[in-house]
């Protein structure tokens, strides 16, 4: 009997695979950009992958489980196994500079850092992703997802997405 060797797939294969699934409300950015996906563990052919939805009621998070079990399966492995990770709680301030800007030449203005209070965060100048102008105003505190609301920009007239800062 002929002996099948099996390629060992590594870490970083696994991680490369996870970047490249789009979160389903912001294709722009993947859910390892987001931040979403926490760690990853590689045991043979078992993959533990640590999620932390944006919020717990997250409408795509069977979603994204789904995206991830399929995308590591194709990758190779046997078991894929999708923990839920609720602490520490995600935050905007999670994100780095290159999904900052990703957000911004996609045409929605980045959440800033969190200031000592929610409400201070929210009363901080929004600039326009488009002419980067501070001169903005609040359109509807509630966006097409929960996570966003509709600034106008009184510079270049343009209507523009925010995602707000949690």
């Amino acid at each position: 009997m002929e002996s099948v060797e099996v390629q060992q797939i590594t870490l970083t294969d696994a991680w490369q695979a996870l970047s490249e699934i789009s979160d389903p409300e912001i294709p722009v950015l993947s859910l390892v950009d987001l931040k979403i996906i926490r760690d990853v563990r590689v045991e043979g052919a078992t993959a533990t992958v640590e999620l932390t939805p944006t919020f717990l009621g997250c409408p795509a998070l069977d979603y994204m489980k789904n995206e991830i079990r399929e995308k590591l399966l194709a990758l190779g492995f046997q078991t894929v196994n999708v923990e839920l990770k609720l602490s520490p709680a995600w935050s905007t301030d999670l994100l780095g500079e290159e999904a900052r800007e990703k957000l911004r030449v996609f045409g929605i203005a980045p959440p800033e850092k969190r200031a000592a209070t929610l409400a201070e965060s929210l009363k901080k100048p929004v600039v326009c992703p488009y002419c980067r102008s501070s001169e903005t105003r609040l359109e509807s505190s509630f966006g097409p997802t929960l996570c966003k609301q509709i600034y106008y920009c009184e510079h270049c007239r343009q209507s523009f997405e925010r995602f707000k800062t949690l």
